[in-house]
């Protein structure tokens, strides 16, 4: 397909358009939810493990075979259902708090289909873009998405706290709800997406043969991305810096306001710096590859900033506040480099056929790790404090370059020129490149 620039496809344009809406707002949510548990609901730690831990368990729970329905129904359609129902979920947590009948467990409620929600939106969206933009617009539009994504954590982030500590948490929450309902109604205008149907066949739960033929295609999925020395490496390396950053973040609204004694405000600053620094990464990404060829980017990017991610448990009032953060900018900033050639390369490394199902596999050993990390989060820091949660976390994103550096990833100067020739159930894809 055409080199041309992906700003010049108006489906391209629409879906980022959504993307920021929903970004944003998960974003507001993200630092909000939490707070409303802390601040409202007088959650522990262990509560606040809980609750992050099922915000993220969906992608364990129906990762795989959403990428199999995916890969079978209209992504439009798909990506809409997720913004409305995330919008209705989030709109229920305020609803309850004004007739005072807000709990715990309908926040875990909340974070759990909210989730299943993310699940389909995410998977959905990274499928539908390379027949946006085509293979070769793939490295400039997830540049423009992750640099996307890092200016919504930022702002999102960053009003979430300013949001919480200005009307309260709750009141947050409204803009987040909002928000997901605006994505929809943009999503409306996507035109190539509206007779795109990626595989043939019926959808979920379609009698004991279906079921045979689902668990085939998400082994399909499974062999695709394991299979593969490149692709192995690259989950490996990601999944281990979801586990090490959700370790961190889990715990920070408690050690913020509560042994530290800061306010949401700065929760929220120290949350969007994270984002800027995955937005500068995502914004070098590129230059980065073009000098240092596709690979060695990836290598030299985690060998020399990875270790920085040892400064984040030295968080604490005063100058250890500032070390902290800068260790935190420079592991997201790894991070944006990380987030988009990897996404570009395991979706050039890809035939179309299986595109659903290979985000999906990330998707699950991805977020499984955020959810992994969750719950070690809450047991490490309910049992052995918050201070030794954050040493774990930032151990884990120092090592988490190790795969990657170790692989043929490393030596990969250019993306393949063509994906692998999907030959159908049961043949794993002849790798060129």
């Amino acid at each position: 397909m055409s080199t041309q620039s992906p700003w010049r496809r108006p489906d391209f344009r629409t879906l980022f358009t959504a993307t920021a809406f929903s970004q944003l707002g998960g974003g507001i949510g993200y630092v909000a939810l939490p707070l409303i548990a802390v601040s409202v609901l007088g959650a522990s730690a262990g509560q606040v493990g809980l609750l992050a831990t099922l915000s993220t368990v969906a992608f364990l729970l129906i990762g795989l075979p959403a990428g199999a329905w995916v890969d079978r129904m209209r992504h439009r359609q798909v990506l809409i259902a997720a913004d409305l129902a995330r919008g209705a979920l989030c709109a229920s947590v305020p609803v309850a708090w004004w007739l005072d009948v807000l709990t715990l467990g309908q926040l875990y409620a909340v974070a759990l289909l909210n989730g299943c929600a993310t699940v389909f939106f995410d998977v959905g969206s990274q499928s539908v873009l390379p027949s946006l933009v085509g293979r070769d617009g793939l490295v400039r539009a997830n540049a423009a998405v992750v640099s996307l994504q890092a200016a919504g954590n930022v702002g999102g982030r960053g009003a979430g706290g300013g949001i919480v500590q200005l009307l309260g948490a709750p009141v947050a929450v409204v803009g987040t709800a909002v928000l997901h309902l605006a994505s929809a109604l943009r999503l409306t205008g996507m035109r190539v997406a509206r007779e795109q149907k990626a595989g043939a066949g019926p959808g979920p739960g379609s009698g004991s043969g279906e079921s045979r033929r689902l668990r085939a295609q998400i082994a399909e999925g499974l062999r695709h991305v394991l299979g593969d020395k490149e692709l192995r490496a690259l989950a490996l390396t990601a999944s281990l810096t979801n586990l090490g950053t959700q370790t961190v973040n889990t715990l920070l609204p408690v050690l913020f306001t509560r042994e530290l004694g800061l306010s949401a405000g700065v929760l929220g600053l120290y949350l969007a710096v994270g984002g800027v620094g995955v937005f500068l990464g995502a914004r070098c990404a590129r230059p980065l590859a073009s000098r240092l060829g596709h690979g060695r980017a990836l290598g030299a990017a985690g060998i020399c900033l990875a270790p920085c991610a040892l400064l984040i448990p030295l968080v604490d009032r005063g100058p250890w506040f500032w070390l902290a953060s800068a260790g935190w900018l420079l592991s997201t900033f790894k991070m944006g480099v990380d987030n988009v050639l990897g996404v570009s390369l395991r979706q050039r490394l890809t035939p179309d056929p299986l595109l659903g199902r290979m985000n999906a596999t990330f998707r699950f050993m991805l977020t499984g790790a955020v959810a992994v990390g969750s719950a070690v989060a809450g047991l490490v820091g309910e049992f052995a404090g918050v201070h030794t949660a954050l040493w774990a976390g930032g151990c884990c994103l120092a090592l988490a370059f190790v795969p990657v550096f170790l692989s043929p990833v490393r030596g990969r100067r250019e993306l393949p020129q063509q994906p692998p020739v999907f030959h159908g159930p049961g043949r794993k894809p002849a790798a060129q490149g």
